[in-house]
């Protein structure tokens, strides 16, 4: 993978200001695009397969329960795209687009800046099916996640977790919060009620104290060894940034398309014709 200045300078600025231009609408987009990200690379790899559209013969990835309708942030994508095709023409890739945004929300929302490796080509591929065995559901336990994270490569990378011991006061909120019943598809309530739009290790801060908000968030203290990880991240803010930036780094080449594979296409939710 080379560096995307040798071949288009601004890509990486024009994405930037579509990620704060978007961020000062609703702050909830960072996180959006730091998720599209992951659920880009964890079913095909980075490829951004997951923002092909659907199509009368075939169900996509952004429309299997796993990210419909709780994936966000593709405007964002189309305008970054839309902004970089027009001065660089077929030269930046989708992938890379979704790469640079979810690193430019960590970096609007905590600061947490990191290079980008560029060269990342575009899937032609989407299937909605491929969701189920690549995305860990959020009721997996800590054997369960350590497993399929091992399977792609990762191991104390593994941060993405999960609840069976909720403090009370918390689950009593969140009740009241969210009725069971609830119908309305824009009710919406912030996973970490300290800093919701804030990039930090208050994650962990409420793991320990058994405010994890799914199975997959608490049941890391179940285990010594990542509840040992989940004690570190929660005292060392400069730790937790260290590993956390190298863990995207890293899960941002995981299964990449470079050279002929795939291609560079022109619109993010459509393969070239």
């Amino acid at each position: 993978m080379r560096s995307r200045k040798q071949t288009c300078s601004l890509a990486e600025f024009i994405v930037k200001d579509e990620v704060r231009n978007s961020f000062f609408r609703d702050q909830g987009v960072a996180a959006g695009l730091v998720r599209l990200h992951f659920h880009d690379c964890f079913v095909r790899g980075c490829d951004a397969s997951v923002l092909i559209d659907s199509t009368p013969s075939n169900k996509a990835e952004k429309d299997s329960p796993a990210n419909n309708p709780s994936l966000r942030g593709f405007e964002v994508i189309d305008n970054a795209k839309a902004r970089v095709e027009a001065i660089c023409k077929g030269v930046v890739s989708c992938a890379d687009i979704v790469a640079f945004a979810a690193r430019d929300s960590l970096e609007l929302t905590g600061g947490l800046g990191y290079d980008v490796p560029a060269g990342r080509r575009d899937g032609k591929i989407s299937l909605a099916s491929e969701t189920l065995t690549n995305l860990p559901p959020p009721s997996f336990n800590v054997d369960q996640l350590t497993k399929f994270f091992s399977n792609k490569g990762f191991t104390q990378e593994m941060v993405t977790l999960s609840d069976p011991s909720l403090d009370a006061m918390y689950a009593s909120q969140l009740k009241q919060q969210c009725p069971q019943g609830n119908t309305n598809p824009n009710l919406v309530v912030p996973m970490d009620a300290s800093s919701p739009a804030i990039t930090d290790a208050g994650y962990y801060t409420n793991i320990l104290a058994n405010r994890g908000l799914f199975t997959s968030d608490q049941t890391l203290m179940t285990n010594a060894a990542t509840a040992n990880q989940v004690s570190q991240n929660a005292r060392s803010t400069m730790l937790w940034r260290s590993k956390f930036a190298a863990a995207m780094v890293k899960m941002g080449q995981l299964d990449v398309l470079t050279g002929n594979g795939g291609e560079i296409r022109s619109n993010c939710r459509v393969i070239n014709s």
